[in-house]
């Protein structure tokens, strides 16, 4: 059995955002203003705020899971992977809770900055997305005790961000960017099926009714991979198939050697710690898949071919 890894000083502050996840913050905003050099200039300011404002709430998303999986007694010294910090490296729930909020508070204050110099739409969104944030593992009925986590995950983390990123640059909407927002929004959903797919047992001891446990694992391996496989079909679709393809957009598929090792991490790991590799795989997969589709964005924009 792995030993779970204490952390001290610095360090225990680092992990306790969870930097693996922080992927699924930027490669949205990087998706989102590569897509607007088709439509208009890039507003160097609002990207580095929106940048910023994405990864202080995916962080403080996941100080919320840590707390709350805390007071349900969800995490042990026995937990895995970077979870369990206020149980393993002795850190106050309390602190926790406080660092979680002090994330939200900036986050709202550079929301207004934002809305200040687009619209007042994106408040709106922007409070509906931190809300969901929090209400992933708070409340009465956290989101992610049902099979719709990976679905919320997706939506929000991926496919909004995108477009708000996106509108904040152009001050309009266009179906461009709600198609590229597609294969982030289903890899940054599989990153939580993947970390689903390790937690199965215990969440499943604790009452959670996750895709995961209601499936089991087989299919929730076979579900990954068929919407793996979709990303793909659906990057080739577009390029050869309608009006807005450009073959530079096919640079993601220079990740199906990761993909189909991923999926192969996920069926061949069993118990926690040897699903743990699957995870980072996902979170590499994410990032190296989200990242060719940024490059392939801005040569398109560009050249414009």
């Amino acid at each position: 059995m792995q030993e779970a890894q204490v952390h001290t000083g610095f360090k225990k502050y680092l992990m306790l955002t969870r930097p693996h996840t922080l992927t699924a913050s930027f490669v949205p905003v990087f998706v989102g203003t590569a897509s607007v050099l088709l439509f208009a200039d890039i507003r160097w300011g609002m990207f580095f705020l929106m940048l910023i404002a994405t990864i202080l709430i995916q962080s403080a998303t996941n100080m919320f899971n840590e707390y709350y999986d805390f007071k349900r007694g969800l995490d042990s010294h026995e937990s895995v992977g970077i979870a369990g910090a206020i149980v393993r490296n002795g850190m106050s729930p309390r602190l926790v809770l406080t660092i979680a909020l002090i994330f939200y508070g900036i986050a709202a204050v550079i929301g207004i900055i934002i809305t200040i110099n687009s619209s007042w739409w994106i408040l709106v969104i922007g409070a509906v997305s931190m809300a969901v944030g929090y209400l992933y593992t708070g409340g009465p009925v956290p989101i992610s005790w049902t099979p719709f986590g990976e679905i919320f995950a997706g939506v929000f983390m991926g496919t909004v961000i995108i477009m708000i990123t996106f509108f904040i640059h152009t001050g309009t909407l266009h179906v461009f960017p709600l198609l590229m927002s597609i294969p982030p929004a289903i890899t940054i959903g599989l990153l939580n099926m993947a970390n689903n797919i390790r937690d199965r047992k215990k969440d499943k001891e604790s009452g959670r009714k996750t895709y995961v446990i209601l499936v089991g694992k087989p299919i929730a391996v076979m579900t990954a991979a068929v919407l793996l496989i979709f990303s793909y079909v659906f990057l080739i679709y577009i390029t050869f198939f309608t009006s807005m393809g450009s073959l530079f957009l096919l640079l993601p598929l220079l990740s199906i050697p990761l993909a189909m090792k991923t999926i192969m991490l996920m069926k061949k790991g069993d118990t926690p710690p040897e699903l743990i590799p699957a995870m980072a795989s996902m979170g590499k997969l994410n990032t190296i898949m989200g990242l060719l589709l940024t490059i392939g964005l801005i040569i398109y924009g560009i050249t414009g071919i």
